[in-house]
């Protein structure tokens, strides 16, 4: 194990290597991290690849509105206007402090995450089996990272950390939700990945006509194949609704009870630092991106 690792095992590490990390300046920090992680240096004269790109975009578009949209509270404003509201996930309140919180008025069910945060959920599958204590220590953790710091995805700079309890999908399968997450590159969905949250993570890509893709972000194909979903095509037409105008956003929804449901979206897909299988492929996917001719 190396050092680096030994230190983003325990938060303190995280902390002190989140502060060492914030003294570089954008672009050489991405720089250094993008040789690190992916082995070749980051153009950003001419960028080529998928993950060049990605990067490029951090630096050179700054649109506000990404912001709005990467913020898990006014998001829903966006998806109620553009999509509808029955495409919004139920939410129940919206607070600063975790000691805020008006237990009283949520349901046996919902699920706590911070407004700025990336995966830190908290789920209540009842009252009565709910540990309010570790929660709070989770969510007050979430609440002091600085996501944005990371990999440098500027449009969490902007968010203000806030708790939010949201409705907890259900499918009565007893399993996690399958996730369904769209790759939209210049306004228009090409490819999507399903998801099953599990001990291991699994990416397997499809095609808009749901055949099976290979392309290999470092991650296991599940098997079985997923089954498409009876609201494949609807997804994918809410998906260009939600990306207009973005020159890459992935749009992540889940499908339960028969209504499509937004997640999330996602401006830099695995902070633009993810490997492919090979190069070319990098390549090959990074064609399909084109970039805004102002920076």
């Amino acid at each position: 194990m190396t050092m680096s690792n030994m230190l983003w095992n325990n938060e303190v590490g995280q902390r002190l290597s989140l502060f060492v990390a914030s003294l570089f300046p954008d672009e050489l920090y991405i720089k250094t991290m993008f040789k690190r992680k992916l082995g070749y240096s980051l153009d950003l004269k001419q960028p080529k690849t998928f993950n060049e790109k990605l990067n490029w975009l951090k630096l050179y578009d700054r649109n506000p509105f990404y912001s709005q949209l990467a913020d898990k509270f006014e998001v829903k404003k966006v998806v109620a206007e553009r999509l509808g509201k029955e495409h919004v996930v139920q939410n129940y309140g919206c607070w600063n402090d975790f000691d805020k919180i008006d237990w009283n008025s949520l349901p046996e069910k919902f699920v706590l995450k911070c407004t700025h945060d990336s995966s830190g959920v908290t789920i209540c599958k009842g009252k009565n089996l709910f540990d309010i204590s570790k929660a709070r220590k989770r969510i007050k953790q979430s609440l002091s990272l600085k996501h944005s710091s990371i990999y440098r995805e500027w449009p969490y700079q902007n968010i203000t950390p806030r708790i939010i309890a949201d409705q907890l999908l259900d499918d009565h399968s007893g399993k996690e939700l399958n996730d369904y997450k769209f790759w939209c590159f210049n306004g228009e969905p090409k490819y999507m990945y399903c998801t099953v949250k599990a001990k291991d993570i699994y990416e397997n890509f499809y095609d808009m006509d749901f055949n099976p893709v290979d392309i290999d972000h470092g991650f296991e194909r599940h098997k079985p194949e997923f089954s498409k979903p009876a609201a494949f095509d609807e997804m994918k037409e809410l998906a260009r609704k939600m990306a207009s105008g973005i020159p890459f956003v992935r749009v992540d929804f889940f499908y339960v009870d028969g209504r499509v449901y937004f997640g999330e979206c996602t401006f830099y897909d695995w902070g633009g630092m993810q490997p492919f299988k090979s190069y070319e492929q990098d390549l090959e996917l990074g064609k399909l991106l084109n970039l805004p001719t102002n920076k």
